[in-house]
């Protein structure tokens, strides 16, 4: 224990001896302020699901409990943009008589004590305040929301095996798809499936504090960080050593010739192109969300699961996601060659244009996507034109003001081994606003001026805001200048050594 509480002391010193504690620190004050509003967007759906849940045939929490599949489903979703692998700066502590499975293990543990795994309890404890009381008291509360924060541990570490094999391996999508996809059959093709009887029985387990099903959690919880552990050393050891530095043979290059004709902003998005496909963690984070946007795009056009208002949430997502994981670290990567960019007048600027010319024209794929949904009628095809056109417009241009804050350089090729990532709290606010204020937009539109017109004001939003571009785009440019030097210094002091 003392180990852990020793890396962590070292982790809080390096975070306030960065470069970027005082930006940080104000970006975690927003994050603190959007997190006090999504908990009190939980807590509303948690007294409003007791309320419309009772009185029914079965009781609330029967009926709460049945959903725990689609609760676990969704948190999965929700942690693809916003968490990545836990990491540490391993060298250093090389030199130390430390076994390296006790760091390994130091970065089990911090992803156990995240605050995300406490996030749906402010849906949970309401909701088994008002139903879960009158039969079995406060300690049935305790218990229940107990197992809720357990099961929602395992999520997280099932979560972070996906995520770690997917970044070795974009292969490794299907894991997730073929239990996501197993778990949908289960549930919808026989008549009266187990797996709703067997989530009712869990929630009820934890409700009434039963030994064996905590038991049984405890185990599979242990079960998985057993597997995540031996992974991990395993990635740790193989980027400590570069060991695919010797194994890795480039077979063919391409040169994008078609994009000579564009002159500059051609030359800047060939850059950016072998950025993303020739750069270890840009690829795996790519062929990722592609597989993501796939895969949402397929289930929302040819099934019943996101019907009603959950058809809104996740069209979004399969729009938004790109530039959420792109778009939030801007700069970040060119962190590693800033000098050589620097060099050459306005050559920020043509980055910039080339970067919001390739990421706008990004959004083609998921809209190309969801033609199979316009066909069959699940998706409208003006929501989808107006997604299209709002995001590379008014979204794009908060994402992008992120290129004049962000100074700290990330590493194109290690994951875990590399330094942990600290003060980003200005990129977690402005990707979690890009993503919640759209939506919130939208429904207030609609409620306003009917589902009709909701689409054609987001249209003209888009437009506008497209149409300035070069504007915005030249506003952004200036602000970077202007902060070069301070931030040329936090690109070089931030890169892994």
């Amino acid at each position: 224990m003392n180990l852990f509480l020793e890396l962590r002391k070292h982790g809080k010193l390096a975070e306030k001896r960065h470069p970027m504690y005082e930006k940080g620190k104000f970006g975690k004050f927003w994050m603190y302020f959007m997190g006090i509003f999504w908990a009190g967007y939980l807590i509303f759906f948690g007294t409003l699901f007791a309320f419309a849940f009772d009185g029914g045939a079965k009781e609330a929490y029967h009926v709460m409990n049945s959903g725990l599949i689609f609760v676990l489903a969704l948190d999965f979703l929700l942690r693809l943009p916003f968490l990545k692998t836990p990491t540490q700066e391993v060298k250093p502590y090389l030199l130390l008589p430390i076994k390296r499975n006790r760091l390994i293990d130091f970065l089990l543990l911090r992803s156990a004590l995240s605050s995300f795994n406490l996030l749906w309890l402010f849906l949970f404890v309401p909701f088994a305040i008002i139903t879960v009381t009158k039969f079995y008291g406060i300690w049935g509360v305790f218990t229940y929301c107990v197992g809720i924060w357990l099961l929602i541990l395992f999520n997280n570490y099932w979560y972070l095996l996906c995520r770690t094999l997917m970044d070795e391996r974009i292969w490794w999508f299907l894991l997730p798809v073929a239990v996501y996809g197993g778990i949908a059959a289960a549930l919808f093709l026989p008549d009266k499936s187990p797996l709703f009887a067997w989530s009712i029985d869990l929630g009820e387990g934890f409700i009434t504090g039963d030994w064996l099903t905590f038991a049984g959690m405890l185990v599979a919880i242990a079960v998985m960080c057993l597997i995540n552990r031996s992974i991990m050393q395993k990635l740790v050891y193989n980027e400590l050593n570069k060991l695919e530095d010797t194994t890795v043979q480039v077979k063919r290059v391409s040169e994008y010739k078609f994009l000579d004709r564009y002159g500059e902003i051609g030359e800047y998005i060939r850059l950016e192109l072998k950025l993303l496909l020739r750069n270890k963690v840009c690829r795996k984070s790519l062929y990722s969300i592609t597989a993501l946007v796939l895969i949402l795009s397929l289930t929302i056009s040819f099934s019943d699961i996101y019907d009603g208002g959950m058809r809104d949430f996740f069209m979004l997502y399969n729009y938004i996601i790109f530039g959420i994981l792109f778009l939030s670290p801007l700069m970040s990567y060119e962190g590693n060659y800033i000098d050589g960019l620097m060099s050459r007048k306005e050559s920020i600027y043509a980055l910039l244009r080339a970067k919001y010319i390739l990421y706008s024209l990004a959004l083609i794929i998921p809209f190309a996507l969801m033609i199979p949904g316009m066909i069959t009628g699940k998706v409208s095809a003006l929501m989808c034109t107006a997604w299209l056109l709002f995001i590379p417009g008014a979204v794009y241009c908060c994402m992008f003001q992120l290129a004049v804050y962000n100074n700290k350089t990330l590493d194109l090729n290690t994951k875990i081994s590399s330094r942990q990532n600290v003060g980003t709290g200005m990129q977690n606010l402005i990707s979690g606003a890009a993503f919640g204020v759209p939506l919130l937009l939208f429904f207030v539109l609609k409620t306003m001026f009917g589902k009709e017109t909701a689409p054609w004001i987001l249209i003209g939003i888009g437009i506008a805001f497209i149409a300035t571009s070069k504007w915005w785009l030249r506003n952004v440019y200036c602000r970077f200048m202007k902060r070069r030097y301070k931030n040329l210094e936090r690109f070089h002091d931030s890169r892994q050594k």
